[in-house]
């Protein structure tokens, strides 16, 4: 939705352009006049001067021969066009960045779904296994109390990652712009960019840093060229006429030519209020300007950060996850060899499954790091 209404935005701006266009080229207008008066005005020696019932017309050109301001009008509608056309791109971005982001979250949970489905099948085997020991007569009830309610519990955990999966995969479809959910299929591959060269890139290729450089040029431009509001305007007319019945002062036909010269002495210190405005305009611009570079620069450098600390992170919770559940699997052995209670099961079959989900996790969290990466130097999207 972002993207259509910005879309409509750079179409606004493309009428204000035509708007300020239309200052400087020629105007014709057609005008038509009927005139009923009470009666004839003749002179004291009964000449006709004015009939009761008159009928004129006229076509007027105007053509601006000399228009500064309207002329620097045209050009800086043309920089707002400019604007406009980055600022789309920006919103562009950032609707590109958050379907990204969803994308990733629809990938990680399905990976959440893996680990917990694998999670399920482990418990549920388990139980089986305590049920059988105690209608064989080896096993108590406890044991098996004790496997049913870990199979619940990883149950539950599987119903909710397909509960966060469609609400994932809803959010993909909003950030798309469908009217219906939307799948991942395969996970994307971001190759995070090298570090040299990355902050040049940053100020170079993020478009909400060009946006924000062609709005403080654009207000640079209109405070730079306020001195044109202080130049005359000259402009030519011709104008063809009818004018029925004929009077003293104007034939039944004719025309008429005109120079009109406006020189703006005083307004009442407008044009000093319009410079001082503009002025502020363009400062508050390129203040807004060296703020964006400076995050933009802080950007690259927390992400670079981020992402190595991701992907220790991700190594650890690899390790982890495999002793996990090679743990696990020992418990497992041990316990069907009668070496061990199901405690010992339980308790590995939770820290499994705990593990596997923070290795999806800390898989997830590399991949948002690259995403972010590739966002802050302008790679992406």
């Amino acid at each position: 939705m972002n993207a259509v209404v910005a879309q409509q935005e750079l179409r606004r701006v493309d009428g204000l352009l035509e708007q300020a266009r239309s200052g400087s080229l020629p105007s014709l207008a057609a005008n038509g006049t009927l005139t009923r008066l009470d009666g004839d005005r003749r002179s004291s020696t009964g000449q006709l001067y004015a009939a009761r019932d008159q009928q004129s017309a006229n076509v007027t050109l105007t053509v601006p021969l000399l228009a500064p301001s309207r002329w620097y009008q045209w050009s800086h509608a043309s920089d707002q066009l400019d604007v406009a056309r980055a600022s789309e791109a920006d919103v562009r971005r950032q609707v590109t960045l958050l379907a990204a982001r969803s994308y990733l979250a629809v990938v990680a949970q399905k990976r959440v779904i893996d680990v917990t489905g694998r999670s399920v099948s482990a418990a549920r085997a388990h139980f089986e296994f305590s049920r059988a020991r105690r209608q064989g007569g080896v096993g108590n009830a406890l044991d098996e109390a004790r496997a049913d309610q870990q199979l619940a519990t990883a149950e539950a955990q599987l119903e909710n990652a397909y509960t966060a999966l469609a609400r994932a995969q809803e959010a993909l479809g909003q950030a798309a712009g469908a009217d219906e959910p939307l799948d991942a299929q395969a996970e994307p591959e971001l190759r995070a960019p090298a570090p040299q060269g990355a902050l040049e890139d940053a100020q170079d290729l993020r478009a909400d840093v060009r946006a924000s450089r062609e709005r403080s040029r654009a207000a640079e431009r209109v405070a730079k060229d306020s001195w044109a509001d202080w130049l005359p305007t000259l402009l030519g007319s011709a104008q063809p006429f009818y004018q029925h019945p004929a009077s003293l002062t104007t034939p039944e036909t004719g025309w008429q030519a005109q120079l009109v010269l406006s020189f703006p002495l005083f307004e009442g210190f407008l044009r000093v209020g319009q410079r001082h405005e503009r002025d502020a305009l363009a400062d508050e611009a390129r203040t807004q300007l060296d703020g964006l570079l400076r995050q933009a620069r802080s950007d690259v450098r927390v992400s670079f950060e981020a992402l190595q600390h991701a992907e220790q992170a991700l190594v650890a919770a690899r390790r982890a996850a495999e002793r996990a559940n090679l743990t696990l699997q020992l418990a497992t052995t041990s316990y069907r060899a009668g070496a061990t209670t199901n405690i010992d099961v339980v308790d590995a079959e939770q820290r499994a499954r705990d593990a596997d989900t923070a290795a999806v996790q800390a898989e997830d969290a590399v991949r948002q790091s690259r995403l972010d990466l590739l966002a802050a130097t302008g790679h992406f999207p």
